[in-house]
């Protein structure tokens, strides 16, 4: 598995290349959840043959479930940061909010109903917001119900884009079906790159 030291490389260099205006889209960069995301990899023991599906801050997923250092900085400079997608590795990002459910979902259905030996398993990663969506709370409905292969880890970094999510969206529980939630403080603004300033 990656270490911490190589996933904060890795985001200083994808930082620094957006400087130097080598990469013309969007990236979210991450920044402050390392230990939490190597601990729940670790928990969950996601394998090989399992899914991951990220969000639009995906890189240290992408890390993290062994998708090589060198095609994801490939695909970065290619201007596909917040939508990858490496078929090899079982991993595919989405920057539409809540955007993955769907099709976490539809992939753990299709695990269920082909009886995969050794059985794949779906981790699903999300932010605080995109849990406060109702195609979230459809999907982990569907997922009890079906009693689906998949886990939700909701990523909680207390922003909604620019704005404190509680107080956009107000406070509220995760959902009780194989859902995991994590705290951070994020490094890095919304998108891009940047310091924090106080007025």
């Amino acid at each position: 598995m990656i270490t911490k030291e190589e996933m904060i490389a890795f985001e200083v260099e994808i930082a620094q290349l957006f400087l130097d205006k080598k990469i013309r889209s969007p990236i979210h960069l991450s920044k402050g959840n390392e230990d939490q995301l190597i601990k729940v990899f670790k928990e969950l023991q996601i394998q090989e043959h399992d899914w991951v599906i990220s969000n639009h801050r995906s890189h240290y997923h992408a890390l993290l479930k062994g998708v090589p250092p060198e095609w994801l900085k490939q695909e970065v400079l290619e201007n596909r940061s917040i939508h990858l997608s490496n078929k090899d590795y079982n991993f595919l990002s989405t920057a539409i909010v809540g955007g993955g459910c769907p099709i976490a979902v539809g992939i753990a259905l299709g695990i269920k109903l082909r009886k995969e030996n050794p059985p794949e398993r779906v981790y699903c990663f999300i932010g605080d917001m995109a849990c406060r969506t109702g195609i979230y709370d459809e999907c982990v409905r569907y997922s009890a119900g079906f009693d689906l292969p998949i886990t939700f880890i909701v990523e909680d970094n207390g922003w909604s884009t620019n704005t404190p999510t509680k107080e956009v969206w107000g406070t509220r529980g995760w959902g009780d079906y194989k859902t995991r939630v994590y705290d951070y403080k994020r490094g890095y603004p919304h998108v891009g790159v940047g310091s924090w300033v106080t007025f």
